[in-house]
């Protein structure tokens, strides 16, 4: 299917479309964020377009999409940082008040990354990009995720289900 008569519309509302077409087939989707730190150990934060807010880098899978190849893409979407590798799995979020859009299940992943940051390709998504020292962190996280960050630092590292 072709999607040529939408090629009037905005870069960034067609992505926009598509979280409303989500909302309203009521079904969870799959999402997938990632704690990534860069050689010097810190975190890599994007701000977002509708809140303001810092957030994990991330999104949700594609039609016909696999989680490996979804997180880095998204990371170069979010950030243009370098994707170095991928880690563990710190935790599975699935509550459904987590995300006023919609109910996402988002698996939270460690990564490494390194600069230098392109910046976001849809600045209506993400205003910004920027690496945090771990004492420096913002104080308000988007979407709850600030307990994601925090049991993916934890010392004793497991998976959370929630």
């Amino acid at each position: 299917m072709s999607l040529a008569p939408l090629a009037w519309l905005p870069t960034g509302a067609f992505g926009i479309l598509k979280e409303v077409a989500r909302h309203l087939l009521r079904r969870p989707v799959v999402g997938i964020a990632a704690v990534a730190r860069d050689g010097e150990g810190r975190i890599l934060l994007v701000r977002r377009g509708d809140t303001g807010t810092w957030a994990l880098p991330g999104g949700t899978l594609e039609w016909g999409e696999e989680l490996r190849s979804a997180l880095p893409r998204e990371l170069v979407e979010e950030t243009g940082a370098t994707v170095l590798a991928l880690g563990d799995v710190t935790g599975i979020y699935s509550r459904p008040d987590r995300d006023p859009r919609f109910h996402a299940v988002t698996i939270c992943v460690l990564a490494e990354v390194a600069g230098p940051l392109k910046g976001p390709k849809n600045r209506l998504e993400i205003r910004e990009a920027r690496f945090f020292k771990p004492g420096a962190l913002p104080e308000e996280f988007a979407m709850g995720m600030r307990d994601m960050l925090e049991h993916a630092l934890a010392p004793a590292v497991r998976v959370v289900l929630e």
